[in-house]
């Protein structure tokens, strides 16, 4: 999907993101029947890629299982690629995650794309000596965390970076608690992250050894014509391990839109180039609601301050509100300034206003790929969104 741009060059593919939400009064069943439904539209409208997430403890989202959820699309769809956005690794194991996806591309050969996050929560410091891979190659110095800045800005080119959300807030909070002791294993570690990134390549490559020197073989995984991304929130490890293995990276504006800025230009500094890419390659996501007008769009978009608090005050995602829902909730200050950033930095609004809006945000990114977001309480409203985006876009 191509349209010009006013300079006249074409813009740059537009791809989504589907969490597979359960509106309130829905059901997981009917949010993952919806999921298929908005991938086939998405196919037949021209978007690039279609990506699942992986979400857990959270009783107004389906998307627990990104590879589960892959397929199911991938077989109601024929040419879209298909895709995690994100696995996340914090609880999982290079071999698991190649054997999941080994299958996946045996099944849908060349149309599956892998996507490494670390994890939904903070994770804690890995244990000395852990893991179970071979010993990572020497790496180029090590590139200085970017802090975001902690006052609210527009760059030149129009696009907010809001003052950064608190993430100290979670730390404490029940939801973590119970990620703990339901997600990871009891008494597990996160293992080094660039390491499990290494590991999934070299099993991919089947050049994989032990740190003893034993070989190890995923078979489906081996050789798989796996697309492997690395999606990261901020300029920390994730966006350096994206840049020194040379893997495209995929930046959440969508997330975490103080630290966009931050995060492209640690993978850019940290780029080597690799086989997989001669330059850095970045994909930035968007969260959008796209309606006729502007007044619409905005009428839809506004539970989504709502479900964002309920993740920020530790509780995890609702199901998603319907309007005459949120319009009855009484916000108190310290409410609205927890979701304040990710509400100002929705693309809310017709076709045009959300067209232009998100290329601002590729000028000020310099993304060569954007990943658009969408959650509407009624599965026709995200259709419809979907669509009239992909018919301006073109």
């Amino acid at each position: 999907m191509s349209a010009p741009t006013a300079a006249g060059r074409p813009a740059v593919p537009l791809s989504i993101l589907d969490l597979s939400p359960i509106p309130s009064g829905s059901t997981p069943a009917q949010a993952l029947r919806n999921t298929v439904d908005l991938a086939q539209r998405a196919e037949a409208a021209g978007y690039a890629r279609y990506w699942l997430a992986e979400h857990h403890l959270a009783t107004g989202v389906a998307g627990v299982s990104p590879a589960l959820v892959i397929q199911l699309v991938a077989a109601a769809t024929e040419r879209i690629r298909v895709g995690a956005g994100a696995v996340q690794l914090g609880h999982r194991t290079a071999l698991s995650v190649v054997e999941e996806f080994g299958l996946l591309d045996a099944l849908f050969p060349g149309r599956i794309d892998l996507g490494l996050g670390r994890s939904g929560f903070p994770q804690r410091k890995p244990a000395a000596g852990g893991g179970g891979g071979a010993p990572a190659a020497k790496a180029p110095a090590p590139t200085p965390t970017p802090t975001p800045t902690k006052e609210e800005y527009t760059t030149p080119e129009g696009l907010l970076i809001p003052a950064p959300f608190d993430i100290s807030s979670l730390i404490g909070s029940p939801l973590l608690a119970r990620y703990i002791q339901l997600v990871q294993q009891q008494g597990a570690e996160p293992a080094d992250y660039r390491e499990q990134v290494e590991q999934i390549q070299g099993l991919i490559r089947g050049d994989f050894r032990t740190r003893d020197g034993l070989e190890a073989h995923a078979l489906p995984g081996e050789g798989a014509d796996l697309q492997l991304w690395v999606l990261g929130s901020s300029g920390g490890i994730s966006a350096r391990t994206a840049g020194a293995l040379g893997l495209p990276f995929g930046a959440n504006y969508h997330v975490s839109p103080a630290a966009i800025l931050e995060a492209v230009e640690a993978y850019r500094k940290a780029f080597v180039p690799s086989a997989a890419l001669a330059a850095p390659h970045v994909l930035v996501s968007a969260d959008v609601v796209v309606a006729e007008d502007d007044a619409t769009a905005r009428h839809l978009a506004s539970p989504y301050g709502l479900w964002v608090h309920s993740i920020r005050s530790g509780r995890g995602a609702i199901p998603f509100p319907a309007p005459r829902e949120a319009a009855a909730h009484e916000w108190t200050a310290q409410e609205r300034g927890l979701v304040e950033d990710r509400v100002r930095t929705q693309f809310a609004g017709s076709p045009q206003t959300v067209v232009d809006r998100l290329r601002v945000l590729q000028r000020a990114t310099g993304a060569d790929e954007l990943l658009v977001t969408t959650i509407t309480h009624d599965h026709q409203d995200r259709v419809r969104s979907l669509e009239l985006l992909a018919r301006a876009w073109r």
